[in-house]
């Protein structure tokens, strides 16, 4: 949506909008684009090979095919390029752990009125799970794959030597930091499930030897030895502004004098707190997934981390077409020299877990 809502037209075209979506959350719970695989077929022969109806997959079809997603010359069918790679389950590219996250939250937004009316995630009684855990990090490293290398290549790093990737789930990030920076050294901190994704995946790009891994409950944990740069993405927008700060303490705690916080998220930039419309979405799936989640402005995240001890605060512009949230990056900078933070200062207050797709 590029406009806000002023008629009734208007409200009738954004409220219908899920159609296409619901297409193509069908297309993947049939595993689809797998069966179609490399080959041709015609309706009839696949929906046999499918077991389903003829006119249910024909009308499916059609407008996956009008969506771009399958390509349709006369009555035959084949998958297009993405369909066939990060859709098919039998490709070395499928990002599967992604999909079935799609997939799940479709049926979570439909229990959007829950959260509305008890102020609490869905299934906030469930303890966090391991093997989900695993799956989620999976999917945020299917989620960022792209996108990682084109903020690393936007962030000079040439002066760091150490880099703390908080929070930071498969270590996508951290490996992409590490590519473009031969000299870096870099640290994931992040739960035990996490962490073993991270290492999976740093075994196969050639500066994996420069990771190392720091299991670390935020809300609970201290930051073990100090750094040039820490990064945190896209861990903000699960915590409270409480627990956001004395996150800030600890982080400032752990930074070398003059280092870097960078923080990427999904920032409110307008006075109100309205926009971008993204980032007002995403507050939806914080109060569907987190227990004290939202997103916030850059103006307040600054506040918190100028009363953490940071300055030098400024966001950092990334190319258009080339950022993770529209706006661009927050970057703090720790004083040159240092006021030791009190203990007491650091402590952090609830735990929280985010199921959410970012």
């Amino acid at each position: 949506m590029s406009r806000q809502i002023t008629t009734f037209d208007d409200f009738r075209t954004v409220s219908t909008t899920y159609r296409l979506p619901r297409v193509l959350i069908a297309s993947l719970e049939l595993n689809l684009f797998t069966a179609i695989g490399t080959k041709t077929w015609t309706i009839p022969d696949l929906a046999r090979a499918m077991k389903v109806s003829e006119r249910g997959l024909a009308i499916l079809c059609r407008n996956l095919a009008m969506a771009g997603l399958l390509k349709k010359k006369n009555e035959i069918y084949r998958n297009s390029r993405l369909g066939a790679t990060a859709l098919n389950a039998q490709h070395p590219a499928y990002r599967g752990d992604y999909l079935r996250l799609i997939t799940s939250h479709w049926a979570d937004w439909g229990r959007l009125l829950e959260s509305v009316k008890t102020g609490l995630p869905l299934d906030h009684n469930e303890p966090d799970d391991p093997d989900y855990r695993r799956q989620f990090t999976w999917a945020m490293h299917h989620r960022t794959l792209e996108t990682a290398p084109k903020i690393s290549a936007q962030i000079n790093l040439r002066s760091a030597r150490t880099l703390l990737d908080l929070g930071g789930g498969p270590g996508t990030y951290a490996m992409a930091f590490l590519a473009k920076n031969p000299r870096l050294r870099a640290t994931v901190c992040d739960r035990p499930a996490a962490l073993a994704v991270a290492k999976e995946i740093a075994s196969t790009h050639k500066a994996g030897p420069r990771l190392s891994y720091q299991p670390l409950d935020l809300l609970t944990d201290t930051i073990l030895g100090t750094y040039d740069v820490i990064w945190y993405s896209n861990v903000l927008h699960i915590y409270s502004p409480q627990d956001n700060r004395a996150v800030f303490r600890r982080a400032l705690a752990a930074l070398n004098p003059g280092g870097r916080l960078l923080i990427q998220d999904a920032f409110l930039h307008d006075r109100d707190g309205l926009f971008p419309q993204e980032a007002s979405l995403f507050a939806v799936s914080m109060l569907l997934f987190t227990e004290q989640g939202n997103t916030y402005s850059a103006v307040e995240t600054k506040t918190w981390l100028m009363d953490a001890g940071f300055e030098s605060i400024k966001i950092v512009r990334m190319k258009k077409g080339m950022e993770d949230w529209e706006d661009g990056i927050l970057e703090a900078r720790a004083p040159t020299t240092r006021v030791k933070t009190p203990a007491h200062q650091t402590g952090l207050v609830k735990s929280s877990s985010s199921r959410s797709l970012r």
